[in-house]
């Protein structure tokens, strides 16, 4: 085919990189999705743990239409009071002095292999440059992103390799422990797997993740856009353990309840090199992104949001162990954290999920053949009894059509 001639043009004209369910969504409320027909869907997949406080929270929404009114973009060349308040509270909540805010998950990871990298070359060791990440990761879909991953389906196609990646089987800690030496820049980890097929890693794994960067002295990075924000139960997912605090962490996701808004935390030790020019955004951190993340952000922290995670998570836990019991020609195994709750199937896992469609249940894929659900943080019992009826529903379904 010569460079001059055309393949075929999709009908939607939408470039062919998604493989979409047959649905369209007309609005939300909470849990909830309906189409333009009006049909209602629970939805546990949350826009892959996006819409962590659901649909169209009144606060999340109050916010966004008050700050749509006065300003929406200037440029960082200003000062932005949005961006002052939001990261005062995400210091104050975590172990990060400073903030750099983005559109994306992405664009956070972007922000903290240059952090980490910067870094190494203002302290005088240029030579470090060597980001260790693990199987299983995803840390977006940017250059830089993909082979801090790994993934091969992700970075076949694109050229020749980015120098400076390392990648070791997901916790292997005697791999990382003789992996790391003097080139060592950064260790790069999701505390829980999400892409990866809802893995945790166990809180003493992460402990020892830390001591290890501290001998080598290596950052550590933590990827937190999925498993943050709440997901499991605390506001972050290292806090399950002890002594293991990052020096840089990227969040986005529910920081915005659905609204493009993600941010790179870091201390002021491991910024030092991230001076003026090194870095920048356009709409990084503009006045809208800002009012609706203080808004999300606010709202969960609340206590009472960070209890109704661990209470429902722990139902969801019991019910679908008891799911495998009754299924285990269905679901080999029950995984994750929190409400990045994780199974893993014998049947083909997306052929379950439109099952699961059938049934007006939304749930996300995920590697290893499994299944996620990633609800808003706020779903209450009986729409977590109702999840789990639907399931039950579609593994029965899923029994009939492997007899069939």
């Amino acid at each position: 085919m010569s460079l001059q001639s055309s393949p075929t043009v999709p009908e939607d004209h939408i470039l062919a990189v998604y493989n979409r369910a047959p649905l369209a969504f007309e609005r939300g409320v909470g849990a909830r999705l309906y189409t333009a027909e009006g049909e209602g869907y629970l939805d546990c997949l949350a826009g892959i743990a996006t819409t962590g406080l659901g649909h169209c929270h009144p606060k999340v929404l109050g916010a966004l239409k008050d700050q749509a009114d006065k300003l929406w973009h200037v440029s960082n060349i200003f000062r932005i009071p949005g961006q002052e308040a939001l990261a005062a509270r995400l210091c104050e909540e975590t172990f990060a002095d400073v903030v750099f805010f983005t559109n994306s998950g992405t664009e956070a990871i972007e922000c903290a292999l240059k952090t980490a990298r910067k870094y190494h070359w203002a302290d005088g060791h240029p030579e470090k440059i060597d980001i260790i990440g693990f199987e299983g990761a995803f840390h977006g879909r940017s250059y830089a992103a993909v082979y801090a991953a790994g993934n091969p389906s992700y970075v076949e196609g694109f050229g020749p390799p980015l120098p400076g990646y390392v990648h070791l089987p997901f916790g292997d800690m005697d791999a990382l422990a003789a992996a790391m030496g003097p080139t060592t820049a950064a260790v790069i980890i999701e505390p829980v797997q999400g892409e990866g097929g809802a893995r945790a890693l166990p809180e003493a794994d992460l402990t020892r993740l830390r001591a290890l960067c501290d001998e080598h002295g290596a950052l550590l990075i933590y990827d937190e856009i999925q498993c943050g924000l709440g997901r499991t139960g605390k506001l972050f997912a290292y806090e399950w353990a002890e002594n293991a605090v990052p020096d840089i962490m990227c969040v986005a996701k529910a920081l915005g309840d659905g609204f493009p808004v993600g941010a790179c935390l870091a201390t002021a030790r491991a910024a030092k090199g991230m001076t003026v020019g090194s870095h920048g955004s356009t709409y990084g951190g503009n006045p809208l992104a800002m009012a609706v993340g203080l808004a999300a952000f606010n709202e969960i922290c609340r206590p009472e949001t960070l209890e109704n995670v661990r209470e429902i998570a722990g139902y969801f836990t019991q019910a679908l162990k008891g799911l495998q019991d009754r299924y285990p020609d269905i679901i080999a195994d029950i995984r994750g954290k929190g409400l990045l709750v994780g199974v893993r199937l014998i049947p083909n896992n997306r052929a379950f999920m439109a099952l699961a469609r059938d049934e007006h249940l939304l749930i996300a894929g995920g590697g290893d053949n499994c299944v996620r659900l990633l609800p808003s943080l706020l779903l209450t019992a009986e729409e977590a009894r109702e999840a789990i009826e639907k399931l039950e529903r579609a593994c029965e379904a899923a029994r009939r059509k492997a007899a069939a």
